[in-house]
């Protein structure tokens, strides 16, 4: 049986947080604690770094991942999405001479993401023979309830409508933040090249479990957390 990879995809840019992929959070950077992570489940055959920065790939290594290829910097740009980063990954390994049927990436910005997370959702994967599993956790921030956008007139409306007006959060219909941890079936994500692929299950943590990193407050926050 094949075991599967991790894959960690950390460019160098960042605009939210400038060099968010490496800032130091209880005491690491924050790079590295998704490759402890990552090492420490004994889940994955290799855990892989795709990156286009000479600091970042000197700091994986140093820690232990591997960094076969480097990224081009076509594929480090705000514009493009992690599917082409993977697609990329996934052929450049493939081409080395890896052999895996399944991959988890899992994004530097979402710290809490333990090996239970990676171990079940790569259990899940395999148990629903789906196209992916995706970590998520319930959203308070509701696009039937609370989410709202203006039309074309600059007025706002609510962003999802009902037939009947939903009066309660609670009464709203449930909705998912994604937070960064996607397990795919390998020959699937070849084969659609997209993140929504036909069968995609969720798999429910915890909001601290699954809180991202994308701003200064955001990082604020998880050193707290830490601290805690």
């Amino acid at each position: 049986m094949l075991k599967p990879v991790c894959f960690i995809a950390a460019r160098g840019g960042s605009k939210g947080v400038p060099n968010k992929n490496i800032k130091i959070i209880h005491g690491k950077p924050l790079i590295v604690h998704a490759i402890d992570t990552a090492l420490r489940s004994k889940l994955f055959s290799h855990v892989i770094v795709s990156t286009d920065s000479k600091k970042i790939k000197d700091i994986a290594i140093d820690n232990g991942a591997k960094v076969p290829f480097d990224r081009p910097k076509r594929l480090a740009k705000d514009s493009v999405g992690i599917v082409q980063v993977l697609i990329h990954g996934i052929k450049s390994l493939k081409k080395l001479g890896y052999e895996f049927d399944v991959i988890v990436t899992r994004d530097c910005t979402v710290p809490f993401i333990n090996s239970k997370h990676m171990n079940e959702s790569i259990m899940l994967l395999k148990k629903k023979k789906c196209d992916g599993v995706y970590a998520v956790y319930r959203q308070h921030l509701n696009p039937y309830f609370n989410m709202v956008e203006p039309n074309k007139k600059g007025f706002l409306r609510i962003s999802k409508k009902t037939k009947k007006e939903v009066k309660s959060r609670q009464k709203s219909p449930l909705v998912y933040q994604l937070n960064g941890m996607f397990t795919f079936n390998v020959k699937s994500l070849l084969q659609y090249q997209k993140l929504f692929m036909p069968k995609i299950i969720p798999y429910e943590i915890s909001q601290r479990s699954g809180f991202m990193i994308d701003t200064k407050f955001e990082l604020d926050v998880a050193r707290i957390l830490f601290q805690k």
